[in-house]
């Protein structure tokens, strides 16, 4: 939708007896608007446009807060995500999973894939050892630094 075309839909809204108006066109933009107390207004009212954003379902055994506390007591190196993304264990729904607690790992494997903006990124290990902790469960949404392994 171009500037002139929204820039129309705020003065009609704006001169008329609409107190609110929500828009949702086919290519996922939607715009909303509102008028305070119903009155006409001298200014045009702004506009929210938004993209289409994929469902986040956050638990609170999500929240990272909880995940570092966890953490802080558990014994081993940890692995980060080193971006905000969704956590996958394996390269396919019908794939095994890359590594399972007691897994046996060497610097430079694959741990998991985080996707991030349509992009699959391989999350190697720093280090060699063992798998003791998984805190993060397949097609959960993971944040920048958020623990995500420990090994031993």
């Amino acid at each position: 939708m171009e500037y002139n075309e929204i820039k129309k839909l705020m003065d009609d809204m704006g001169n008329s007896k609409l107190t609110e108006l929500e828009i949702e066109f086919p290519d996922g933009i939607k715009i909303s608007m509102k008028k305070e107390d119903g009155k006409k207004l001298s200014a045009p009212v702004p506009a929210v446009i938004s993209q289409p954003q994929p469902p986040m379902n956050i638990t609170p055994a999500q929240v990272p807060m909880e995940i570092k506390q966890e953490t802080s007591k558990m014994e081993g190196k940890v692995i980060k995500s080193p971006m905000v993304g969704t956590f996958y264990s394996k390269s396919a729904p019908t794939a095994e999973a890359y590594v399972k607690i007691g897994s046996k790992v060497k610097k430079g494997d694959t741990l998991c894939i985080i996707e991030a903006m349509k992009l699959m990124n391989e999350i190697e290990s720093e280090f060699d050892g063992e798998i003791i902790e998984i805190l993060v469960n397949d097609d959960e949404m993971v944040e920048y630094n958020q623990p995500l392994f420990v090994i031993k």
